[in-house]
């Protein structure tokens, strides 16, 4: 079973089985409306080195040894040019018993012939979708159809007192999608057949 639980901001703990990894965990007080993350993780992965993603030392890691996950990193920018603005960032690209899922960090472009060909299609893309740091509603769209994601998560988005106030809401993207599942809670557990193309999970206060 793997199953992404959303810690809040761009930060999921995604569970392979009893196999967990924590992504892009933002530093103590620094996202406006989040709790503080406490959680602990085999691996812990950052995308690029800003304090709301980049917060390793507030994961409790256990640094043990794990097998049968195959991880995928793939170099992109955080800005459309090149880097210019706001340096670099990784996509990580996770798989495990035939499921593939990105999670795209604050990826500010949308993806080259050769990006696109190193991540490939997958199953699962948690991408952002607030603009102004990360790409935009309609890049978002476009990087989810690039990769050919059967199920989009979105991220990095501000939702009443959550998130940096600048942010969009997640409502720009969500509307550009007919089948779209709310979430009762923070976790999604991947299935085999989805039925819808967006989750918007709900950050547990």
């Amino acid at each position: 079973m793997i199953k992404i639980k959303w810690l809040g901001h761009a930060c999921f703990r995604i569970s392979f089985d009893d196999i967990n990894y924590v992504i892009d965990p933002f530093e103590d007080n620094y996202v406006p409306g989040y709790k503080n993350i406490d959680t602990s993780a085999d691996e812990v992965f950052t995308s690029h080195k800003h304090n709301d993603h980049a917060g390793i030392m507030t994961v409790r890691c256990t640094r043990r040894i794990t097998k049968g996950v195959k991880t995928i990193k793939v170099n992109t920018f955080h800005d459309d040019k090149q880097g210019m603005l706001r340096g670099e960032n990784i996509v990580h690209i996770f798989e495990y018993e035939g499921k593939r899922i990105g999670h795209f960090g604050d990826i500010g472009h949308i993806l080259t012939d050769e990006q696109q060909a190193q991540i490939g299609n997958l199953d699962i893309a948690i991408i952002p979708v607030g603009d102004i740091y990360t790409v935009d509603a309609e890049k978002a769209k476009i990087i989810s159809e690039q990769v050919c994601a059967k199920v989009i998560i979105p991220m990095h988005y501000r939702d009443d007192e959550l998130g940096f106030k600048e942010l969009d809401t997640v409502d720009k993207f969500k509307n550009m999608f007919q089948h779209i599942k709310y979430s009762d809670n923070d976790e999604y557990i991947v299935e085999d057949t989805p039925r819808y193309n967006i989750v918007i999970l709900k950050y547990e206060r």
